[in-house]
């Protein structure tokens, strides 16, 4: 990709927006409007689905609609229409909400798709003194807490976006905006509300995410790919209830120690290597960007993780990580069942012992395909004839965007030199997000900029996750910069 400054080119069509009082109304709208509001939005505990079962009853995924709807209905667009979509699944359940706008064009008969999120993960553990997941907390240039970054900004942004270009009376094509609530879940209501909207979706000529992230806080970073991601349960049963270790250590075998006979089958226990069955050629033009990553970001690649002392990445060659993290097969284990605490840990040989597990895909590598055979490596041929099972609720998919037009490459280089003041920079992402590979599937002809602020530190998912305020504002503006240039790009 042409990564030379929008400077040193010929006047670029993201340039006609007057980018200086684009960026004053931005950083006010930021300070005055969108942080005030995503405060409170912290505080909401709207957890996934996947994560809280009772989410209807619980009320929370409603008040967070109820917060982002209200703020988003007092934007002086013309022409904005909000409405918050609720369908009912087969069982007649209700299904998670979807907050859906409509912007009409100013003299550009086209249509642009901008994406975003309101679920959250769940707490996580390990939050630093005076910080939690729904306590929000201004430091310096960071608000700290649950979903701010991850995605709640992203209708905030959107809507500053288009009102900054309808300030200006600046061209632009047809927006709809559209946000899920079942995302951090695997998007599962969201096929559905997407043919329920099709026909006021329309066909989007372009598509806009900001729930993707950022390698640094200085240039504005594009996002080639995503990872797919199989999830499900192990599980390793020995015994119908708990002995006394003393008389069956030695007789029984342990349900951990099989499990890791069987994880043995999926990655090498020694260099984290999985196995070849859920590998991909990587293209080469993905290998290019992980070069040019690893110059422009050098020991920052994994630098940003909390590392404790003496703790080393698993390669010395920085774009080996990057391609490591963004093209091949991971697994991890994020939660267990069957074991107790240690304080309350006797000398008992366990009955049975659960993984959680979560293997990253390649982004072109079909994750219904890929789960199918975990499946048969993990439950072929149990050692000792144990009882194991693997049961996947995910299977997405993951995402590698088309070739990007030359339009929209201009278009991103001056935007990240306007608000940024650094050329663009191009990456795949370890991490997935399903709506991509489903609308890519929709919409061939489209172009898409993936983008987000959940760069070093932010922790997304984790402890002590951030917003990076400056970058929510930087970020507002090259999307309003990537639109007026969609409006006047050459047609065809």
């Amino acid at each position: 990709m042409n990564t030379t400054p929008a400077s040193a080119r010929s006047a670029s069509p993201a340039s006609t927006l007057d980018s200086s009082a684009a960026r004053r109304f931005i950083e006010e709208t930021w300070d005055r409007s969108i942080v005030p509001t995503l405060v409170e939005y912290v505080k909401i505990p709207n957890k996934s689905p996947a994560f809280d079962r009772e989410w209807k009853k619980n009320g929370h995924m409603d008040r967070a609609v109820e917060l982002i709807a209200a703020w988003c209905k007092q934007r002086p667009i013309a022409g904005l229409k909000l409405e918050v979509v609720r369908l009912r699944n087969e069982k007649g359940e209700e299904r998670t909400p979807v907050i859906f706008m409509e912007i009409p064009g100013r003299d550009c008969d086209d249509t642009v798709l901008l994406y975003g999120h309101l679920d959250k993960q769940p707490e996580m553990t390990g939050w630093s003194d005076g910080l939690g997941p729904w306590i929000p907390v201004l430091r310096e240039d960071k608000l700290y807490g649950r979903g701010g970054a991850d995605d709640g900004y992203a209708a905030f942004g959107s809507l500053t976006a288009i009102e900054a270009m309808e300030r200006q009376g600046a061209r632009r094509a047809r927006c709809v905006v559209l946000i899920e609530g079942c995302e951090e879940s695997g998007s599962f209501d969201l096929p559905a509300y997407v043919d329920h909207l099709a026909p006021r979706i329309g066909t989007p000529s372009l598509v806009v995410c900001l729930d993707s992230g950022c390698g640094n806080y200085e240039q504005l970073w594009g996002t080639t790919s995503l990872r797919g991601l199989v999830g499900g349960d192990l599980s390793v049963e020995v015994l119908t209830e708990g002995v006394h270790s003393g008389d069956a250590s030695g007789v029984v075998a342990s349900s951990f120690r099989i499990l890791r006979q069987l994880l043995a089958r999926v990655d090498d226990a020694n260099t984290g290597a999985v196995v070849k069955d859920f590998h991909v050629a990587i293209p080469p033009d993905r290998q290019a960007q992980a070069k040019v990553v690893a110059q422009v970001l050098g020991d920052e690649i994994y630098t940003k993780f909390p590392f404790v002392p003496g703790m080393r990445p698993m390669d010395t060659d920085l774009v080996e990580l990057v391609l490591n993290r963004t093209w091949r097969p991971a697994l991890s284990i994020v939660g267990m069942d069957g074991i107790p605490p240690t304080a309350s840990a006797g000398n008992v040989l366990r009955p049975k012992t659960v993984a959680r597990l979560s293997l990253r895909v390649p982004p072109t590598m079909d994750a219904e395909g890929a789960a199918r055979r975990l499946k048969q490596l993990l439950e072929a041929d149990p050692p000792y004839g144990a009882r194991v099972r693997f049961d996947y609720e995910k299977a997405g998919s993951g995402w590698n965007a088309p070739a990007m037009a030359a339009w929209l490459e201009g278009a991103v280089s001056a935007a990240s030199n306007d608000y940024f003041g650094k050329p663009a920079v191009y990456n795949g992402e370890g991490g997935s997000i399903p709506f991509m590979g489903m609308l890519g599937a929709k919409f061939p002809a489209a172009q898409f900029l993936i983008t987000g602020l959940l760069g070093p530190g932010s922790n997304a998912h984790g402890p002590n996750e951030f917003l990076h305020i400056p970058t929510g504002k930087r970020l507002t503006g090259a999307v309003a910069g990537v639109l007026s240039a969609h409006a006047q790009r050459p047609r065809g």
